[in-house]
């Protein structure tokens, strides 16, 4: 089982096509997997039956000489994305029994390009978390642990499922979303690869909304290679999307072949946020130094609004949620709690339906667009997020991509932060900023703490160039050589 599931996607596709295993071995060795690491609480659905079924189907395909670009791959997808008849519950009660009669168009362009569905993982509710500890069937445990301690760590959020299921061994790939780093984070708490592409390059038809005017989806994986075969079936204009943008989709991983020779990396000197551990700014500057090896010029930038990203984003991203998450209302499907009254009706199902995160962030949107308080708030929190839009187009008018670390901290102690709502926001202090602006962002792993713990390196990209974005990650990824990986400690638990 373990010669399959160590594959990457690029070796699981070259091994498919030179016949020395089937896409039906290759989806039963990671079935297995899935069902022996469910103390990890990775996935809310299994779908065995149907992967095997989507496994076999290919591999007939395959003797046909019909082959996508994902043939046979198995893949776990987070539960924030319509599946047509399978349960689709965004972690939430109030979803409770929902099975789409559609699918959302980034899974069925993976579905077109051959790939096959292991099942839908656990996410923070509604993706609102940074730890994968806000869903209601419970919390996400990390595959890594600090060597000699068996105290269970978060994987990050909200695609924390995703990123665990990628860095165990459970699927060769999973898809993420990202609306302030719920791909980056959890990429980087997990020693994996997190792409969060510009918005508006991949559909959100079908994905349960947030926050609509930044929730973004992309590919996790654990290479950059594979991030680049992914990104590119994800990838792609849909009518059924207004936001989508019509814009050709380049072969990510053919351009991977040029080098960062002659790139020109920024530096913002307002990354360096206060009480940063030193092995993270030790990590950054190494990072400096891999480039700069490989022809890269390093130069230090300025982003001066970077400081009102996260108080921006929180006043955004709850003012949208409130409005998205008000179609919930136990009428058409989902949870319905029954009252006499049809107000009663709704509130009650609110009430139960949503957890404490969710609730917050609702109460916390409606108060900002309320009467007396939308101009205040919503409105000023918008001009801020175009000043931080037009700080990043400055520094691109001399840089080619950003480098900062991801996170400001490796991974903590399952419920360290649970009740510390502000503290646990900061995790997105470093990757907030990208989705202000729209731009293309990506986690690689680059180190590990010094209590053995993944570390991973942010660069972001100008809008739509994703492939400088992998380019500079690739230089990364092949000067750091980390070849260490989680303990499989969950198969005797």
């Amino acid at each position: 089982m373990s010669a399959f599931t160590d594959l990457t996607l690029t070796a699981a596709l070259e091994g498919l096509a030179k016949g020395d295993f089937t896409s039906v071995e290759l989806t039963r060795a990671h079935v297995e997997a899935v069902e022996a690491a469910r103390g990890l609480n990775a996935f809310v659905t299994e779908t065995p039956d149907q992967a095997l079924k989507m496994a076999a189907e290919s591999d007939t395909r395959r003797k046909a000489g019909t082959v996508g670009l994902m043939e046979g791959v198995p893949l776990a997808i987070k539960d924030l994305f319509c599946t047509k008849g399978v349960l689709t519950t965004a972690s939430s009660h109030i979803l409770d029994g929902f099975k789409p009669p559609y699918e959302s168009t980034v899974t069925a362009n993976l579905w077109k390009a051959g790939a096959v569905m292991l099942g839908k993982t656990n996410l923070d509710e509604f993706a609102m978390g940074s730890s994968n500890e806000t869903s209601y069937y419970g919390g996400v445990v990390n595959p890594w642990r600090k060597p000699g301690d068996n105290k269970n760590l978060v994987p990050g959020g909200s695609s924390g499922g995703s990123a665990t299921a990628v860095a165990a061994r459970l699927a060769i790939a999973a898809t993420g979303t990202d609306t302030g780093g719920s791909i980056r984070q959890p990429a980087a708490f997990t020693g994996t690869v997190g792409l969060k592409p510009t918005y508006g390059r991949c559909s959100r038809f079908g994905i349960v909304a947030f926050a609509s005017s930044l929730d973004q989806a992309g590919p996790m994986t654990r290479t950059i290679d594979d991030a680049a075969v992914m990104m590119r079936v994800m990838a792609g204009f849909d009518d059924k999307d207004s936001t989508s943008v019509d814009i050709a989709v380049p072969d990510y991983r053919a351009d991977l072949a040029q080098s960062v020779k002659g790139l020109r990396i920024g530096i913002p000197k307002e990354y360096r946020v206060d009480g940063m551990p030193a092995e993270i700014d030790a990590l950054w500057q190494q990072g400096m130094e891999w480039l700069k090896a490989a022809g890269a010029e390093v130069k230090d930038i300025s982003l001066p609004h970077t400081q009102y990203a996260l108080p921006a984003y929180y006043i955004v991203a709850p003012a949208e949620a409130s409005s998205n998450l008000a179609r919930y209302d136990g009428v058409r499907f989902g949870l319905r709690v029954p009252a006499d009254e049809l107000a009663d009706m709704y509130a009650q199902t609110r009430a139960a339906g949503f957890g404490a995160e969710v609730r917050r962030r609702i109460l916390i949107g409606t108060y900002v667009l309320s009467a007396g308080y939308y101009d205040a708030y919503y409105v000023k929190a918008q001009k801020i997020r175009t000043l931080i839009l037009n700080d990043f187009t400055k520094a691109f008018e001399s840089v080619d991509a950003i480098l900062t670390p991801t996170t400001p901290t490796a991974a903590f102690g399952l419920g360290d932060k649970v009740d510390d709502p502000v503290s646990m926001y900061l995790n997105d202090v470093l990757t907030v900023p990208v989705n202000m602006a729209g731009l293309p962002g990506l986690s690689v792993p680059a180190g590990l703490s010094k209590e053995g713990l993944p570390l991973g390196l942010q660069v972001i990209g100008k809008p739509f160039d994703e492939s400088t974005v992998l380019r500079v990650g690739k230089a990364i990824e092949d000067a750091a050589a980390l070849k260490q990986k989680p303990e499989a400690w969950w198969r005797a638990a």
